[in-house]
């Protein structure tokens, strides 16, 4: 295993098939479908070389994967997943990350559920996109994961969702409209920095949900990046490429996230360790 490891998020692969080949590990911060599927064909290429690639990491993907695998064991194997995130809209991002929200707002969804998110109470959680509705089912093996997202500004979430069900978003898809809502989204800051995530497992009538707060989801981002690196590089993890889930190691990252602002429940008030 090399000791050197590469932390990226590119919409191409050639950075990926570079480090992979070269027997260098790769750490991707992606959160869009697109991209994680066209790196996960580098499995057999970071085989050969002995390099490990892991994918998703972050909050949302990331902490979300955790959990919902926390959430998935609890249950004795989940039938259905759902998962909920909460964004603190007054925190900055940088254009990338403003560009994918813009991306998955404009896609046609189905409606709204309410469910209950520690520390911000009962919330109106819309579908979006994250990868994670797409990357659990096989990882996992659960049929039925479904996405869905808020912001801590209720007034903030109500307008973008209800131009959304207008289909006022569509016009995203084409790039110059989504360059300009781009720019629009970022001079936006209304709303705290504070973030939370829910993840239920539900098997019959077994249920388990598990859930996250912090602060600045962009800083945790890298905090788990960081934590994922340092395991790549003093670990012994398989190699190929892998979700962050199927890496029974990346989860004590849940509880040294402890240390940094990060209380993870399991939602019946216990603290996990």
């Amino acid at each position: 295993m090399s000791p050197r490891s590469c932390c990226a998020s590119n919409p191409r692969t050639r950075v990926a098939r570079t480090c992979l080949e070269r027997g260098i590990h790769l750490v991707d911060i992606g959160a869009t479908r697109r991209q994680l599927d066209a790196v996960a064909e580098l499995h057999d290429p970071a085989v050969r070389a002995g390099a490990t690639a892991l994918l998703g990491v972050g909050v949302a993907p990331g902490l979300t994967n955790l959990l919902s695998r926390r959430a998935h064991e609890a249950v004795g194997g989940a039938e259905s997943l759902r998962l909920t995130v909460l964004l603190g809209s007054g925190e900055r991002h940088g254009a990338d990350a403003v560009r994918w929200t813009v991306q998955g707002l404009a896609e046609p969804a189905a409606g709204p559920e309410r469910t209950f998110l520690p520390g911000f109470g009962a919330r109106t959680a819309h579908p979006f996109p994250f990868s994670d509705q797409h990357t659990l089912r096989p990882t996992l093996g659960v049929p039925d994961v479904t996405t869905r997202l808020c912001l801590d500004s209720r007034p903030l979430t109500g307008m973008l969702f209800a131009l959304r069900r207008a289909g006022l978003l569509r016009v995203a898809r084409r790039p110059a409209a989504q360059r300009l809502l781009t720019g629009v989204f970022r001079r936006v800051h209304t709303g705290g920095d504070a973030f939370a995530v829910r993840a239920d497992a539900r098997h019959g009538d077994r249920h388990a949900a598990y859930g996250p707060t912090g602060r600045a989801q962009s800083r945790v981002t890298g905090l788990v990046a960081a934590f994922a690196a340092r395991e790549l590089m003093t670990g012994s993890p398989a190699a190929g490429v892998h979700h962050i889930e199927q890496l029974p190691s990346l989860e004590g990252v849940l509880g040294w996230l402890g240390a940094h602002g990060v209380t993870t429940r399991r939602l019946d008030g216990r603290t996990l360790r």
